[in-house]
Parts: C-alpha cells; structure tokens; sequence
C-alpha cells in the first residue's frame, strides 16, 4: 500500500504569533487538534503534519528539510539567513526592528552610530544594515532584555522589536531609526518533490480565499432601474454587480463584492447615487 502523501508545517509553539498561525490554518477549513501543546498533530481533513518549534529554529528545519512549510516572522527568516523561500505575507503579526539610544541623545542622523556597538538579537540584520548604509559599528549579541544594554554601559544604542513603543519609553530610550518592517510569512523548502508542490498549492489557494475574504465586504442595495447603470460603475466587485429585479415594478437588487479600504467613500457614493436598503456583511471565504 503506497505511503500517504503528506506536507508538515512548522509553527510557534507558543504566544500570539502561534494562536494567529493556528487560526489561518483553521480558517482554511483544516481540521486538528492541539490540546495540551503536543509536538506535533495531524491533521483529520488535510495532508498535513503541524510541528510546533521555537520560532528562531523554524528556518533551519524548514532549510533542512524536516519541516518543507514554515509561519514565522520575517525579520526571523533574515535573521538566521537559511536557504528557505518565502512564499506568502500573510498580514499578521506586524512589527518594525528598530534602532534606539538613550533618549537624552542628542541624534543627528544614522552616522552616529559610527564607532558604536549596538546590542542587539538580531545582529546579523544590524551588520547588513549597517554595511549597507556605510556606518562603521559593532554589535554586541544579547538575548533577551536588550533594552537595558544602554543603561549598564554594554552599548551605546540596541536594535529590537517595536511593536508601540512603551516598552524604549519605560527603559529611557527613544526610537531613531527603522531598520526592517516585519510580518508573519509563509516559507518553504526550496526542494519541495511535485508531490507536497500540489499540496502547498492548495494551501496558499485556501490562504488567498481567507484573505480575500477578510479584505472585502458582500454589499447588497436597492436601486431605481434608471438608476442602475450610473451604481453599477461604484461597484466594480469581482466583474460587475448581480442585478436582480424586485417584486415593486421600477426597482431592482445589486449584490457586490467591495474593498474593505474604500467602504464609506463608496457608501456615500452609493447613497448620492439614489441606493437604498443598503446591507453590508463579511464574507467568510472569498476565491476569485
């Protein structure tokens, strides 16, 4: 009996970056379950194993082999710098690395860091970012409780994770340059055989539809008949709107797709236009 084709995907095996990548995976109608935080679970409706790792070690199993998928953040993937593809942004989990120093600074631009170390977890980021930039400094590798470097006299500056901020502000430091902005992504193997392509096709289809679905709104309306053509260019949707007529002679019903980013612009316009009943709602999966 030939062996059944099966994909694993690593992932956080805890905290927020975890829970989000776990509820994609449900989102995309993948069935499993994770009670008590095991190792690893299959899943009952998809050909997926998930694997729960640390997350910085999630690019070197996924580079070797032992996992072909991984959800991280991306400043982990140019961190650890391992032949992985990236695949997918998957909107979630957002933060910028950045550079801070004391706050009683007097900063005039990146060249001052030129001559001096920055503490840092991600110091294979900072060396690029620097050489990049032309700025001649050292790092000095710290892991954990970075933004303290500063105080105890171990550097001058640091680099780290800035979700809001509070955190620099709490430990006399201000934020003064942004070094990388980084999301949860979706990376593979780059070997992956054509068997477990086809099964990651079918994923990233099922992530599309997910986030499609979460950048748009269903938007039904009624119209005057004269008056359809002039709604119809509002709403552009997937081709063009569903028209169809009402029981009141003269009137008819359009059903839409519209971005989530031009709602109100469009609903000002709509009703201008002479739309009324105007009903909006999510759309659980969108595929286009």
């Amino acid at each position: 009996m030939a062996t059944k084709i099966m994909i694993r995907i690593a992932v956080q095996k805890s905290g927020r970056l975890s829970d989000k990548s776990l509820q994609l995976l449900k989102d995309c109608g993948i069935k499993f379950d994770n009670g008590g935080r095991k190792l690893s679970t299959q899943a009952k409706n998809f050909p997926m194993e998930i694997l729960f790792l640390r997350d910085d070690d999630i690019p070197q199993y996924v580079a070797n082999g032992v996992a072909d998928l991984g959800i991280l953040g991306l400043n982990e993937v140019e961190e650890k710098d391992q032949d992985v593809d990236v695949i997918k942004q998957l909107g979630f989990a957002g933060c910028r690395l950045s550079l801070a120093v004391q706050k009683d600074v007097d900063y005039p631009g990146l060249e001052w860091f030129n001559g001096k170390k920055v503490a840092s977890s991600y110091t294979t980021i900072v060396k690029k970012f620097f050489a990049d930039k032309g700025i001649n400094a050292t790092t000095e590798e710290i892991g954990g409780s970075v933004e303290i470097a500063p105080g105890i006299g171990l550097a001058e500056g640091i680099c780290d994770i800035v979700s809001t901020g509070s955190t620099l502000i709490m430990n006399g430091l201000k934020e003064v340059e942004t070094v990388m902005y980084s999301e949860a992504v979706l990376i593979s193997n780059p070997n992956l055989s054509v068997e477990k392509k086809e099964i990651l096709d079918k994923l990233t289809f099922r992530i599309d539809a997910v986030q499609n679905a979460q950048k748009s709104k269903y938007i039904l309306l009624n119209a005057p008949n004269d008056k359809i053509e002039e709604i119809s260019a509002l709403l552009p949707g997937m081709k063009s709107p569903t028209v169809l007529p009402l029981a009141e002679e003269g009137w008819s019903s359009l059903h839409s797709v519209i971005e989530e980013n031009d709602f109100w612009n469009v609903i000002d316009q709509l009703k201008d236009a002479g739309a009324q009943g105007i009903l909006v709602s999510p759309i659980e999966k969108l595929i286009a």
